[in-house]
């Protein structure tokens, strides 16, 4: 049909769905090639999108020496000979993922392992990246021949800006990419997260195949149309779609039986078929409706996740690394180890559900405990920093049980003086347990609408105290999402996380919950706000009847 057909079997294709207009594509400017990406201005005419696809991709910074069109013609004979690719095994890196068809011709899918080995000649460094064989198989369709698809996937393994992540080219960027993907589902899908707790024995196995539903299981439509805006916004783009897959799998799948040796190949299944239930356009629609933190705040939650990985010697993939990693998730809330006076081991397993995937790594070690050391905030405190971050579980006589997770030590209170000041970040939240199971986030994060300026916000955000203050982080401190000052809040909104002085303790902020501890840790009470039409907390007023406090172990 043009140019750029030379590798497409169009009797595969649904032509019908191209249109022949002429089209050119002139704006440089960034938001304008965004919006026009996200419409899908280039998506119907073949060979626009190749045009376009060569423009962004030609403007990727590169290291200086990146291998180009010419370097391929010289290398392929020496490598590939006259072999027929389809005989030499793969590059590990790849780790024996399928090579889609994507309605390439028998010419195509050859290219594409010719393209490979080409690539591992050239990127030793290359280590582990699965989503190689589907980026080949999909440029090839908007590439005049194979050397020009080398060089176009090149540019993108060799992009140098260290602030416009592509493809990950090794395992510890993958696994922690795969952690970070678990910590938004955690946020932005919770009906769906609380799904796969309760069908599937390895949460972080079903997310580990996040980036396969991209590439590998989603249709060429579909993944075309993901790749076009991921060309011009980057790797937050994947996230986004990968979520919204994964809502719509729970709309469509919720209430019906399923089994956890199954729920990765259903979801599979649902991304392969994904026609028959939602269109490309509603599946990104989807995606760019969630409110999504921000591109620096995911990269610092991916730098968190990559440390604690390192921290845990997983930094390869080698089967015993992976076992001991998965059985840290797994049992890490390990029954013969674990004893509280308050929850079981089945509801410390589901709050582990809840924290940051790398604490999920860790064991929940008792610190503090009402019953061992008494009723005093000072033990309390004295127990409690040095560790970050920590549980907070409490029983009332009336046998209700909330608790907080808590990401900032308590040694941060004295930054405020002898003055009350808040403290934490946006991974804290409250929760109840006990009659009904329930967790409040943050009122900013799940809210994002209430971050911005003005009476109304006051209004609504405000702690029940006029007279609490906030405090920032210190700027060194390596948290995903920073200091409250990052989200540019009113002052009287910022930091609604965790306070204590000598007197008290305060907790919360998410979704209008608050929890505040009188100094001899008998006594409580909560503050509401109906906003969101939530229940409370547990009792307005309430007496203690035991209080932990954990830590995380390695």
């Amino acid at each position: 049909m043009d140019e750029y057909s030379h590798f497409v079997d169009w009797d595969k294709m649904d032509v019908s769905a191209q249109s022949q207009d002429t089209k050119e594509l002139t704006c440089t400017d960034f938001h304008e090639l965004k919006q026009l990406a996200r419409q899908g201005y280039w998506a119907k005419n073949h060979s626009l999108r190749a045009k376009v696809y060569h423009k962004l991709i030609s403007n990727i910074p590169c290291r200086t020496v990146t291998p180009d069109a010419n370097v391929y013609r010289d290398i392929v004979v020496k490598i590939i000979g006259k072999r027929n690719s389809s005989s030499l095994p793969l590059p590990e890196f790849v780790d024996n993922s399928l090579i889609p068809m994507y309605c390439l011709n028998a010419e195509g899918v050859g290219a594409v392992r010719k393209i490979i080995l080409c690539i591992a000649n050239q990127f030793p460094d290359i280590s582990f990246c699965p989503a190689l064989p589907s980026v080949i198989a999909l440029l090839l369709h908007y590439s005049k021949d194979e050397a020009e698809c080398f060089e176009q996937v090149c540019r993108i393994l060799a992009c140098n800006d260290p602030s416009k992540r592509l493809i990950d080219q090794t395992f510890l960027a993958f696994e922690s990419s795969c952690m970070t993907f678990g910590d938004l589902v955690n946020k932005y899908c919770q009906a769906a997260h609380k799904l796969m707790v309760a069908v599937s024995e390895d949460v972080l196995e079903v997310y580990s195949d996040w980036q396969r539903w991209l590439f590998g299981e989603l249709p060429m439509a579909y993944i075309a149309r993901v790749f076009d805006v991921f060309l011009v916004e980057g790797y937050k783009v994947l996230y986004r779609v990968a979520l919204a897959l994964l809502k719509f799998f729970h709309k469509v799948r919720a209430g019906q039986p399923m089994e956890s040796d199954s729920i990765q190949q259903d979801i599979r299944d649902f991304v392969r078929d994904i026609a028959k239930s939602v269109s490309p356009e509603r599946l990104l629609e989807k995606a760019f409706a969630i409110r999504l933190f921000s591109r620096k705040e995911i990269q610092l939650l991916q730098m968190a996740n990559e440390k604690a990985l390192q921290q845990k010697g997983i930094t390869v993939k080698q089967k015993s690394c992976l076992l001991m990693f998965q059985q840290n998730v797994h049992l890490a809330v390990h029954a013969e180890n674990f004893k509280s006076e308050i929850v079981s081991v089945k509801e410390m397993r589901d709050i582990w559900s809840w924290i940051p995937e790398r604490f999920a790594l860790c064991q929940p070690l008792l610190l503090f405990t009402t019953l061992e050391h008494g009723c005093s905030l000072n033990r309390f405190y004295s127990h409690s920093e040095g560790h970050e971050p920590t549980l907070l579980l409490i029983k009332t006589t009336a046998k209700e049980v909330c608790g907080a997770y808590l990401s900032t030590d308590w040694s941060e209170r004295r930054r405020g003086g002898n003055k009350l000041s808040f403290f934490g970040t946006g991974e804290c939240f409250v929760f109840r347990l006990q009659p009904e199971v329930e967790r409040y986030e943050w009122v900013i994060i799940k809210h994002p609408e209430l971050a911005s300026t003005g009476s109304e916000t006051e209004n609504h955000a405000q702690p029940a105290s006029s007279t609490l203050s906030s405090s920032s982080m210190p700027s060194d401190r390596l948290s995903p999402f920073l200091a409250a000052r990052h989200f540019n809040l009113p002052s009287k909104t910022a930091s609604m996380f965790m306070a204590g002085s000598s007197e008290c303790i305060i907790v919360g902020g998410g979704d209008g919950q608050a929890l505040y501890l009188d100094a001899d840790l008998n006594h409580g009470r909560t503050s509401h706000c109906n906003t969101f039409n939530n229940q409370p907390l547990c009792s307005e007023s309430f007496q203690i009847s035991i209080l932990e406090v954990w830590g995380f172990r390695d």
